[in-house]
């Protein structure tokens, strides 16, 4: 089991307990969000008289003024008393969907509770029938006595949904934040270590991931003109350090250039221990994170 999880990347594990946290945020919220419950009646165009205006145009003409009626002042004037809603409030939970070809519209209102949202849609389809907006060739009528009532939320597929989407995004962020900063942490805890270690001068802070990393250290290891040495600061990079020694070239001269490979992270103790012992004569040239 330790080797499986030494093998996965180093942003796995962290990006995994974002997604959960993220996922399980979402889901709660959405869960123990209050219920609302939509009461919905269906009004239907029906004609007026016999010998009346022609029904078909005027239904397919002055029907689609429905959703705008819903929402005039006087309707929701007329409507307001009984849904418990003052009229701007009820203005913002009404919907209204039109049946094509059928001379049926839906009337919706969502509310806190069952009895609000069954009363405030009856209120409001009774006013939008009192309007007569067909006159005189067609009028409104209720299909059914009793508007129907639902409860819309929480919606539990609509809040798994989230969640699961909340989860990824929150995962791949994190996993993407980590790349750049592996561990966590940029170059600051390196400087401050190299300080506390008595290094004044510049030093090249290089990632392992990096596929430049080598040619800038080649690069680097040449300019300084000394046998290259790659010194790991803990055991468990001794691996890594020798991958990285086989790729530089070889140098004639006195004294060291060192390259220091130190784990991705905020402390580095490690760091500043190695460092502080390297005789006089090495250059500290770069620090790889791995």
């Amino acid at each position: 089991m330790k080797d499986l999880l030494s093998r996965l990347p180093r942003t796995a594990v962290p990006s995994a307990v974002v997604a959960v946290l993220a996922g399980l945020l979402v889901l709660l919220g959405g869960l123990t969000r209050g219920t609302e419950y939509q009461g919905r009646v269906s009004l239907l165009a029906t004609p007026a008289a016999a010998d009346g205006a022609p029904y078909g145009e005027v239904v397919s003409l002055a029907l689609p003024g429905l959703v705008e009626l819903a929402r005039s002042p006087s309707v929701l004037q007329a409507a307001a008393p009984v849904s418990g809603y003052s009229p701007d409030e009820l203005a913002g939970h009404v919907s209204v969907e039109l049946v094509p070809a059928s001379g049926l519209a839906r009337l919706s209102v969502r509310a806190a509770s069952a009895e609000q949202a069954g009363a405030a849609a009856k209120a409001l389809g009774k006013a939008l029938i009192d309007a007569d907006l067909l006159a005189p060739a067609a009028k409104l009528r209720t299909l059914d006595p009793r508007p129907e009532v639902v409860a819309v939320a929480p919606d539990p597929a609509l809040v798994l949904g989230l969640a699961l989407v909340g989860a990824v995004a929150a995962g791949l962020a994190t996993a993407a934040v980590r790349r750049v900063t592996p561990g966590g942490a940029g170059p600051g805890p390196v400087r401050r270590a190299l300080a506390a270690a008595g290094v004044r001068c510049p030093v090249a802070v290089l990632r392992e991931a990096d596929p430049a990393a080598a040619d800038r250290l080649a690069v680097l290891c040449r300019a300084a003109g000394r046998p290259v040495r790659v010194l790991p600061v803990a055991p468990e990079l001794a691996e890594t350090a020798a991958k990285l020694a086989a790729g530089l070239p070889e140098e004639r001269g006195e004294g060291a250039s060192v390259v220091a490979v130190a784990a991705a992270g905020r402390q580095q103790a490690d760091l500043t221990a190695a460092v502080a012992v390297l005789p006089p004569d090495a250059v500290l040239v770069a620090v790889v994170l791995a």
